[in-house]
């Protein structure tokens, strides 16, 4: 077993382990399962006894203490799977060695270019080994990379008994990216009392703000006849949801937003002449933000259903999670400590906030309180996603320095 967080990173990204959102088992794809197996037995092997994968599909595993005082226990958390927005079968990554600036081709599909107009932060990456995919499939950085600096952490810890922490465990999940990574944590078993997820982007990063985030779904019944004699009768469910989609307020998507701007947007449409469901996340960082949103994706409905009177539709909101900032605002020193263990890496710290996030605000408000580190990817869930070896080597350092910050402040 090789020991750096690239030979890591490799081993791990060519597991396809994307997660289902269609699918109502735990873990909702059986292959998340295949990485979870490799990572107990690479935890096993470094010597953590307890490693294991239970039967929801997470993986448990702790450092025990090398020092006698008592020092609080905290977590290092990332997830297993990918992202269903695009392919995770049959990865191929591509490593550029010293990277000398410029756009970067992908081999195996000539039209995705990762372009520095749109990746500025490869202008800090000049000299660095940047590992991509061919352009046929996502890479998989979200959250791999977050894996591999995770397990490369412990290693050191491991092998170096010199260096003194307290009590650490180990927290790998499936299904984050569907919203459910944190349905089935035994918070018990765990036995932390603070926690980090490695599942951020750029070095230096440490985010203790996430949306707020509600998931809309929408079904519409339509009047069905033959087409043939349809004329006055017939109202077109796959029309009404057409009408719907088109009314949305085109500055508030998530592609004509950032920073703190929130946004509605649909992520899936299904449907017949008789019947048509849509999905929606919505996102902002404030509650009534959040309700705004949603107050103007019921008025489109109803204004659209207006014009078909023999129609009918049914609309849920799904509370999916909450911005973890108002749990960690009474625990300052959770991110402090993650903001000095930046610096001693040799880094400037940035402390911001990141527009998506699930697993740390769902383990935050269930009493784990648990911001964000960085582990270096970029362009997640698409195939011009990529990650730089020298940041991955970055978040390990900085992974290690925290161990030890929590233990010199206990």
């Amino acid at each position: 077993m090789t020991d750096t967080v690239l030979d890591r990173f490799l081993r791990y990204v060519v597991i396809d382990t994307q997660s289902d959102p269609k699918s109502s088992a735990q873990p909702t794809t059986e292959k998340q399962k295949n990485l979870g197996r490799l990572l107990v037995q690479e935890l096993l092997a470094i010597g953590l006894s307890d490693a294991h994968l239970d039967e929801h599909g997470y993986v448990y595993a702790t450092i025990p203490s090398n020092v006698d005082k008592p020092v609080p226990v905290i977590c290092f958390c990332s997830h297993m799977d990918t992202a269903p927005d695009f392919t995770g079968t049959n990865v191929k990554p591509q490593i550029l060695h010293n990277y000398r600036g410029g756009d970067i081709q992908l081999s195996g599909d000539p039209q995705q270019i990762i372009r520095v107009a749109n990746n500025p932060v490869l202008l800090d990456q000049i000299g660095n080994d940047i590992i991509t995919t061919d352009g046929t499939t996502l890479l998989g950085a979200d959250d791999k990379a977050g894996l591999a600096e995770i397990m490369s952490m412990a290693q050191i810890l491991v092998d170096n008994p010199d260096i003194r922490h307290g009590t650490i465990k180990l927290l790998f999940t499936p299904d984050e990216e569907v919203g459910r990574g944190a349905d089935k944590v035994d918070l018990v078993k765990l036995g932390a009392q603070f926690a980090y997820t490695v599942d951020g982007e750029t070095a230096g990063h440490i985010e203790d703000e996430t949306f707020s985030a509600d998931g809309v779904d929408i079904t519409i019944q339509g009047v069905a006849i033959h087409p043939g004699f349809a004329k006055d009768k017939m109202e077109n469910a796959i029309k009404i949801a057409g009408a719907i989609i088109d009314r949305l307020p085109k500055d508030v998507a998530p592609e004509a937003t950032a920073g703190r701007d929130g946004f509605i947007h649909p992520t899936g449409v299904t449907g017949s002449m008789e019947k048509a469901s849509l999905s929606f996340i919505v996102r902002d960082f404030n509650d009534d933000g959040l309700a705004t949103k949603e107050a103007t994706i019921e008025t489109i409905v109803k204004d659209v259903m207006a014009d078909y009177p023999g129609s009918s539709y049914t609309l849920k909101i799904t509370q999916q999670y909450r911005n973890m900032k108002v749990v960690l605002d009474r625990h300052p020193e959770i991110v402090e400590n993650a903001l000095e263990a930046v610096r001693r890496a040799g880094m400037e710290p940035v402390r911001g906030s990141i527009r998506g996030g699930t697993d740390g605000s769902r383990l935050s408000f269930m009493g784990l309180p648990c911001p964000n580190i960085f582990a270096g990817g970029h362009a997640f869930h698409s195939p011009l996603e990529w990650v730089s070896r020298q940041d991955m080597e970055k978040a390990v350092n900085t992974l290690v320095e925290l161990a030890k910050i929590w233990e010199e402040r206990a």
